[in-house]
């Protein structure tokens, strides 16, 4: 019976990619000979924050998704990143394929505010694996799925997701605000006079720290 094992080998920024993506390398090994028409492949990606260390920076970056170190026994849970698809072409023993994973700098969700606050080495990523793979002698067409236990795990390097963001936000992020506060601050620019969204909020902070 078809069997397959994950491994993620690497990651790079996708330099091409219309949006602040990451490619992850991810090598497909069928373990029993059975060759491999096609592969229709699911794979659900999570941050296992528990997995590393944090220097005090980070943990600081870390409190408003996990509170205070003291309780980080009990809050430290995963966080759900991406879901990703992939068809892989036929093949024979052992293939490698590109994974796209989508980066955001929406602080809405918690696994972007966790990439956002960790600053060095790499982030505990666990990818988990399902789908469809298709087999069979010629003229014949057979149908397995993935078996529900497949994963691997992977150290998602800080610089990679930080490369993949500055390719397209250098040196800025990005801050969803609600409509009528956006208006509050569009008339506040325009009353001061100020040049840039960065002088309006940088205005109404020395004047609260005052």
């Amino acid at each position: 019976m078809v069997d397959l094992d994950f491994t993620c080998t690497g990651s790079e920024a996708d330099r091409y990619a219309a949006t602040p993506s990451i490619r992850l390398r991810l090598r497909i090994e069928e373990t029993t000979g059975t060759p491999v028409h096609a592969l229709a492949l699911r794979c659900q990606i999570r941050i296992e924050p528990i997995r590393r260390r944090y220097n005090d920076e980070e943990a600081e970056g870390l409190a408003d998704l996990f509170g205070d170190r003291s309780r980080w026994g009990e809050t430290l849970k995963p966080l759900q990143l991406a879901f990703v698809t992939q068809m892989v072409p036929g093949f024979t023993r052992a293939t490698e394929v590109d994974l796209n994973l989508p980066c955001s700098y929406d602080f809405d969700v918690a696994a972007h505010k966790y990439l956002y606050a960790v600053r060095e080495h790499g982030v505990p990523l666990l990818l988990l694996f399902n789908g469809t793979i298709f087999t069979g002698s010629p003229g014949t067409l057979s149908v397995t799925p993935v078996a529900w236990q497949k994963e691997t795990t992977y150290s998602l390097p800080v610089a990679v997701w930080r490369e993949a963001m500055d390719q397209h936000f250098p040196g800025a992020a990005w801050l969803r605000l609600r409509q009528d506060t956006f208006d509050l601050l569009y008339r506040y620019r325009t009353r001061e006079a100020l040049p840039g969204w960065d002088d309006a909020i940088e205005r109404l902070l020395k004047e609260q720290l005052e």
